[in-house]
């Protein structure tokens, strides 16, 4: 027996009935139009989360001032409420691209704790975008097509409809006599995906009726086995995320040495685990830079560049040092008063505890050839000490140094495995946190 639309999307939607809220993103397309007539009809029989939709306006082209109006009059009838959203679409080389960021960005804004929000993709875009990527030459994650779900902000991102074909999409709307916006530049060729939908698929399917049911099923082999890539990749980063000899150093790390004992198969589909939520990956012909940096000398201090990021070689481990804005500056800064903490410009803070000697006291930066009193080993090397610590190498240059006139008094306890030079004060310093990142 045929399973109706609406008990259909009350199934694909049956794990979010208890989400605080159910957020439509409505375009006023057909897709998005059929998807908020059915929540709305299905509202007045079944007890469902409060719902609302949201109109993205990009401001793209003419045509679209016009949508805002239309999509609160559907809105209005169906007593929905609506928030209309107006976003900057950045320039770049894919206008595509650019526009869906700007829409997701806004998506997130909308989308709070558990909250859902519901988009109308169906199981030809599901096809489309196979195909598309295929044609890219994507992996099995881009090749698993559009997930039905996945984490938004602090709720959820869910596509009900995504094993509904279109056709059944647009029975429902004719039936219902609903309104939908022809967006214009859905009949671009121009754009990749138009391109597919009117010229590659319609002879497609002339030739394999069934070639967009097959290739959504595809998309859920793939997805399948992206999820066992994903299970192994977290037994892998299980082994190589022993813990860091520097708690106090608040970024992403792992040992090397576990890695280095699997394939490079495996190598790399863990790496992929583990930067994904990072930065933006590299393509096959990148990651000769993770064979550079794996393969390099032990004492070598390698560095491997990534879109949003550096994965940085010390010793037998591995870091991730994200891209930022906050500018780390160098030059020596003056402590008139000690007792209160000193912000270090694009460095964190630096705290002394104890009585602090006496002044005047200023912070400066490592240039080379620093001696400093060690309580029981006399006068030392700074770089040597800093070796024996194994500190990595992109913290050295920002370890603050306390001087009192041109004397180097001490360096932050925490960043060597020496003594303190006073039993009467110690330096703390509280590097910026992952999420400023070391830039």
């Amino acid at each position: 027996m045929k399973t109706s639309l609406p008990a259909k999307l009350l199934q694909a939607l049956s794990p979010w009935r208890n989400a605080p809220a159910w957020h439509i993103a409505f375009s006023g397309g057909l897709d998005s139009t059929v998807l908020l007539h059915l929540l709305a009809d299905l509202a007045n029989t079944e007890t469902l989360p409060p719902l609302s939709a949201v109109h993205v306006h990009h401001g793209l082209q003419a045509a679209a001032d016009a949508w805002p109006a239309h999509c609160q009059s559907i809105c209005n009838a169906l007593g929905v409420p609506l928030r209309v959203m107006r976003v900057q679409v950045q320039p770049g080389a894919s206008l595509e691209r650019a526009a869906r960021d700007a829409r997701y960005q806004a998506f997130t804004e909308v989308t709070g704790a558990g909250q859902v929000l519901l988009t109308g993709q169906h199981r030809d875009d599901q096809a489309e975008t196979l195909l598309f990527r295929l044609l890219r030459g994507a992996g099995v994650r881009g090749l698993a097509a559009i997930p039905a779900q996945r984490p938004l902000a602090g709720g959820y991102l869910v596509r009900p409809l995504l094993d509904v074909p279109r056709e059944a999409l647009e029975a429902y709307a004719h039936e219902h006599q609903l309104k939908w916006i022809e967006d214009p530049s859905n009949a671009d060729p121009r754009f990749s995906r138009n391109y597919l939908r009117h010229r590659v698929f319609p002879a497609l399917t002339a030739r394999w009726p069934q070639a967009v049911a097959n290739l959504g099923r595809t998309a859920e082999h793939l997805s399948e086995a992206q999820g066992l890539l994903d299970e192994l990749a977290q037994l892998d980063l299980r082994a190589a995320g022993q813990p860091s000899p520097f708690p106090w150093l608040h970024l992403p790390s792992l040992a090397l040495a576990p890695l280095c004992e699997l394939s490079d198969a495996r190598q790399r589909n863990a790496l992929r685990h583990w930067l994904t939520p990072l930065t933006r990956l590299p393509d096959s012909g990148h990651w000769a830079g993770w064979h550079s940096l794996r393969d390099a000398k032990g004492d070598a201090q390698p560095l491997w560049r990534l879109a949003d990021g550096e994965v940085h070689r010390c010793g037998q481990r591995i870091w991730w040092l994200p891209t930022t804005g906050s500018e780390f500056s160098d030059a020596a800064v003056s402590w008139p008063d000690p007792q209160n903490p000193l912000e270090l410009p694009g460095n964190g803070q630096l705290k002394l505890i104890g009585e602090a000697p006496e002044g005047p006291l200023q912070i400066r930066y490592r240039q080379g050839g620093e001696i400093i009193e060690v309580p029981g080993r006399g006068r030392r090397d700074l770089k040597r000490l800093l070796n024996e610590s194994g500190l990595p190498g992109f913290v050295r240059g920002r370890l603050p140094l306390l001087y009192q006139g041109q004397q180097l008094l001490g360096a932050p306890s925490l960043a060597g495995l020496w003594r303190a030079p006073s039993d009467d004060w110690h330096l703390h310093w509280m590097p910026q946190t992952c999420d400023q990142g070391l830039s």
